[in-house]
């Protein structure tokens, strides 16, 4: 059950969070600027330094806080995968599909949310028990996609990243994603340290997200 909890918490946060940064500490800052926001999902991506503590200072902090979900991005291979369930990443995403990483994930079961770009990727990643479809980068494509793919396989749960704006979000969903992934401009006064620009963002996403749903 516990994948089930987690693939649950992933929906109901609806907007995930892509976090980079600099160092460790803008990260973590950038976190939990976040969270004050309101965003209850963070993907925190192996480019940040000290990538795997990070996480684990992430989980210890919102601890008692169940509806709040951390993970692990831009996982590239197992090894770096494992590092992360060990940290205590609740879920793992990769801009592409790795089988190792899957199989490794699914004896955790911890949720596996590789990037795909086309359908046979989607399929193979199904095959190997992945639940929800990252659709990297979602640019390339847009929300009018969505329905190309759930055509042949209307069972896909697809959370598109990068491309994702507040301007667009709305169009995503009425396409028939499943949650979404956002970095660039949510993130981006991080680097100058304004982080109470970040919360503010991230407010943003939030009410955006509630009105989209009718909460």
């Amino acid at each position: 059950m516990k994948r089930v909890n987690i693939l649950t918490r992933l929906e109901n946060a609806g907007v995930i969070a892509v976090v980079r940064g600099a160092t460790k500490t803008e990260a973590i800052q950038a976190s939990q600027a976040i969270v004050a926001g309101g965003m209850k999902g963070i993907e925190l991506t192996f480019t940040v330094p000290q990538a795997d503590e990070a996480i684990r200072e992430l989980v210890a902090m919102y601890q008692d806080s169940p509806e709040i979900v951390i993970g692990a991005g831009t996982v590239l291979d197992v090894v770096t995968a494992r590092l992360a369930i060990m940290a205590g990443a609740e879920y793992i995403v990769s801009p592409t599909f790795d089988a190792e990483t899957a199989q490794l994930c699914n004896l955790y079961q911890v949720p596996y949310l590789p990037g795909c770009m086309t359908i046979t990727e989607m399929k193979v990643a199904l095959q190997a028990g992945v639940d929800i479809i990252k659709l990297f980068p979602g640019s390339v494509y847009g929300p009018s996609a969505i329905s190309a793919f759930k055509a042949p396989m209307p069972q896909l749960n697809i959370m598109p990243t990068g491309g994702v704006s507040l301007d667009n979000m709305e169009e995503w969903f009425k396409a028939g994603v499943i949650t979404v992934g956002v970095g660039g401009n949510l993130l981006a006064p991080a680097a100058t340290g304004d982080f109470a620009k970040v919360t503010e963002i991230a407010k943003e996403y939030v009410a955006k997200y509630q009105a989209i749903k009718g909460k």
